[in-house]
């Protein structure tokens, strides 16, 4: 685990020096955003040397790379505000969205994987493959706006976008979790479809246990390993499907900020965002593999 633990370093420098490239190399000046197409060269010159745009693009890394490793984060080219705190009045909100999400997902995904293994090549079995096959090409820019439409416009049940109200999040934590759901239900179905056959759940028949605890105590749990490895795969891209979702639906989260943060050129802003999303993509990735241990002791014994 030690390894594994100080494997995520390299990571996290590679992380940080591609965000820091790829977000000087969007097009766009922030200083003629922030002064306008009338200021002076004089004014441009000196807001450059102010904000440290006017040095090479290397001693803007080591500075900002030194500023990082002690804990400042920098402050908004916009807002003058302290980066940590915007990260902080909207990370809260990205947290919640993405973690019902990702309870929606369990909540449909495993249910439905599980019904059609135990059906397969039955109705059941193929309405789910439909579903699944459907969803996973709905992108969320598409699926947001259609499910507005349904439950706020035509139905009335839940609030069009915002936060205002307790239920704004239902849709875009649904627009979220529906694509997850997919992924999760065809997974769930081909591993349990592996262990159905498997000798020890003949064992588990034979000794006349119950069909659920058969299913859900012996069956599921071995089935798992692949499904909490495209659960922790798959949070990263939900974490990035937050940029397109919270834009639709006025969400005030991190994905929100980073539309914002890019529109007004604000690099330090954008790569805080990024690099958050990167990082929590990393520590999911870190804790998936020590989850790995409690499943499976034989991952255990292998590490």
């Amino acid at each position: 685990m030690m390894k594994r633990l100080l494997g995520v370093i390299p990571v996290v420098f590679g992380v940080v020096f591609l965000t820091f490239l790829l977000v000087h190399a969007v097009p766009g000046d922030p200083v003629e955003v922030m002064l306008g197409e009338s200021a002076s060269n004089a004014d441009r010159i000196q807001l450059q040397s102010d904000l440290g745009l006017d040095q090479p693009i290397y001693v803007q890394f080591g500075v900002y790379l030194n500023k990082l490793v002690h804990g400042d984060w920098g402050v908004s080219i916009h807002s003058k505000k302290p980066i940590i705190d915007l990260l902080a009045e909207r990370l809260p909100a990205t947290a919640k969205l993405a973690l019902l999400a990702l309870l929606f997902a369990v909540l449909i995904g495993l249910p439905l994987g599980i019904i059609a293994a135990l059906k397969v090549n039955q109705w059941p079995d193929k309405l789910a493959n439909l579903l699944s096959l459907s969803i996973s090409a709905m992108p969320h820019f598409w699926m947001g706006p259609m499910l507005m439409m349904l439950f706020a416009l035509w139905l009335g049940l839940l609030p069009v976008s915002g936060m205002e109200n307790g239920t704004s999040i239902i849709l875009p934590a649904l627009t979220l979790g529906f694509g997850l759901a997919a992924i999760l239900t065809r997974m769930t179905r081909a591993s349990m479809l592996e262990v159905l056959h498997e000798d020890f759940i003949r064992t588990a028949r034979a000794k006349g246990l119950a069909e659920s605890t058969v299913i859900l105590r012996h069956a599921l749990r071995a089935a798992l390993l692949p499904i909490v490895t495209v659960l922790g795969l798959q949070l990263g891209s939900l974490l990035a499907g937050t940029v397109i979702t919270e834009t639709v639906f006025s969400w005030d989260g991190i994905g929100r900020l980073l539309v914002e943060s890019i529109e007004k050129r604000d690099y330090p802003v954008t790569q805080a965002c990024v690099l958050v999303v990167a990082l929590v993509y990393v520590l999911v990735n870190l804790a998936t593999d020590m989850i790995y241990t409690k499943i499976d002791p034989r991952v255990r014994f292998a590490t």
